[in-house]
């Protein structure tokens, strides 16, 4: 058996992540890395110390605001968020890093990984968000979907 890449395997714990995210609409993981080494993690789901919308229910689901639109209409953080947000709060640098992501993501967190210094993104599945493909292309960061 071969060795997997170094891609492959941090997909693999960006998809363990996501395991842990709450949201009852999509489980979203992200990580990220610098010189091979794992800074910060996230995954979607209430900010700490609230109550999740596992015990709440979901404000998008339950008024029918499709994927992708009105994020601040959640509870939740988006995994990006959650690892730049875990990052700071350590005291880690991630200029230079690289997002491996389930998902790929939102304007808004594009924008926060923009002016984070995140120099390449890496996901899995996503939707299409035009401005964020847009701002990304303009910020000159790579970003790549991650196929087997």
């Amino acid at each position: 058996m071969s060795r997997p890449s170094w891609n492959e395997y941090f997909m693999s714990i960006t998809k363990m992540v996501a395991r842990r995210s709450t949201c009852l609409r999509r489980q979203v993981g992200a990580i990220l890395v610098k010189d091979k080494r794992i800074l910060a993690t996230g995954y979607n789901g209430a900010p700490s110390g609230l109550r999740h919308c596992e015990e709440v229910g979901c404000l998008r689901e339950d008024t029918s605001i499709p994927s992708g639109q009105r994020h601040e209409l959640c509870r939740g953080l988006h995994a990006e968020q959650n690892a730049i947000i875990q990052a700071a709060y350590h005291g880690f640098s991630i200029r230079g890093a690289m997002l491996y992501c389930t998902n790929k993501p939102c304007v808004i967190c594009s924008k926060m990984l923009i002016n984070a210094g995140v120099r390449k993104i890496l996901y899995e599945d996503g939707y299409d968000d035009h401005l964020a493909d847009q701002m990304l292309r303009e910020a000159n960061i790579e970003i790549e979907r991650f196929v087997l």
